[in-house]
């Protein structure tokens, strides 16, 4: 059973959406899933039109994507702990998913005026939950979230609190009053929000309390290209560290720049698991030696400073401008795929298609995890 609504959206640009919905910290826990779905292919390798995944704690638990049309471990005690029939009704579900979103992505288009020479247009939903963990070791409700966007904007999310939709734009107005209309939807979003994702989130964190304890510190990588003819742009790079909470900050001469300085920073990316963050700013080359790095993650104990010097740029620029505007072109392949990735772990919308209300977008009453 599920209920169905039609709305319209905003016309919007691609928008890298950074950081978790959910934090932790050494006492609490979460479980998000994401639902994320592509108007066209975008041509980059590992970047699909369907990507589906849930995630503990911010590491990727299962993983289903367009092309390998299957729902997938991505943790060895979520393949030993969970029967085969797990995987088989979850392959399943993913597979209609997708199938919806196809369908109502076409529609989205259709009522915003785009078409296919646009941008590629984003469908996102992300739900989840977070738990406090008590004395007795059971996971205590903090809090939920169920949020709703396309492209760059924030349409409609649920206030489990007070048990209402909310409006993130007016265009979103109808749909929450809609929604809120009907009581069965809003009882169901708000049940599942404090119990059976708590439930989930209890079982996951009991089989995988182990891994869940291991501190992986970041590997700190310094970088130097040519941007220009008298400046260089230096990047910070820390990767594999986990948990995902890193403090990273360039200065110079020991002060911290800020975006105000023209520092750009992409946050804490993962992708399958992995975590990484790029820090980076353009500097003139005669002052290379005047910046440093600094990474903190407090989980691991690291806390390392690094310093850029003449002979990294060298080794960074080896046959010259020409190289380095090659360079540049495949680092902005590298970003323009990490952008994406990001976007694929935030945010979607969720729900079978249903050709009879193919003008509509439906909200489970059930959900399959």
């Amino acid at each position: 059973m599920r209920v169905c609504f039609g709305f319209s959206l905003p016309i919007s640009t691609i928008l890298v959406l950074l950081g978790s919905g959910l934090t932790v910290n050494s006492n609490t826990h979460s479980l998000t899933y994401i639902y994320t779905a592509l108007s066209k292919p975008v041509g980059l390798p590992g970047i699909h039109q369907f990507t589906a995944m849930g995630l503990l704690d911010g590491r990727m638990i299962d993983y289903f994507d367009s092309e390998n049309q299957e729902k997938v471990p991505k943790q060895q005690w979520m393949r030993e702990r969970l029967p085969a029939d797990y995987w088989d009704k979850g392959t399943q579900s993913r597979k209609s998913k997708q199938q919806w979103f196809k369908v109502n992505i076409g529609i989205l288009m259709e009522r915003m005026r785009q078409n296919d020479s646009d941008t590629p247009h984003v469908l996102q939903w992300m739900h989840g939950c977070e738990g406090e963990t008590q004395p007795d070791g059971t996971l205590r409700f903090v809090r939920g979230m169920d949020m709703y966007s396309y492209d760059r904007d924030d349409f409609l999310s649920f206030d489990d609190k007070y048990g209402v939709w909310v409006a993130q734009s007016p265009e979103a107005e109808l749909t929450k009053r809609k929604w809120d209309g009907v009581q069965v939807l809003k009882e169901y979003t708000k049940g599942y929000l404090e119990n059976e994702c708590i439930d989930w989130l209890s079982k996951f964190v009991y089989y995988g309390q182990q891994q869940l304890k291991k501190k992986s510190p970041p590997e700190v990588s310094l970088f130097a290209k040519t941007s220009r003819v008298d400046t260089s742009m230096l990047t910070c790079f820390a990767t594999g560290f986990y948990p995902a909470d890193i403090v990273m900050s360039i200065r110079r001469k020991g002060r911290v720049l800020t975006a105000g300085d023209g520092v750009m920073s992409s946050g804490v990316l993962s992708n399958h698991g992995e975590t990484k963050r790029r820090d980076r700013v353009e500097v003139l080359k005669s002052e290379l030696s005047l910046y440093s790095c600094e990474v903190i993650h407090e989980a691991s104990g690291v806390n390392v400073t690094k310093v850029w010097d003449r002979s990294l740029l060298r080794r960074s620029d080896g046959g010259g401008a020409s190289l380095a505007a090659v360079l540049g072109l495949v680092l902005l392949a590298v970003v323009f795929t990490a952008v994406v990735l990001v976007v694929l772990y935030k945010r979607g919308i969720f729900g079978h298609a249903d050709h009879r209300n193919s003008g509509a977008v439906c909200v489970p009453l059930q959900q399959q995890q």
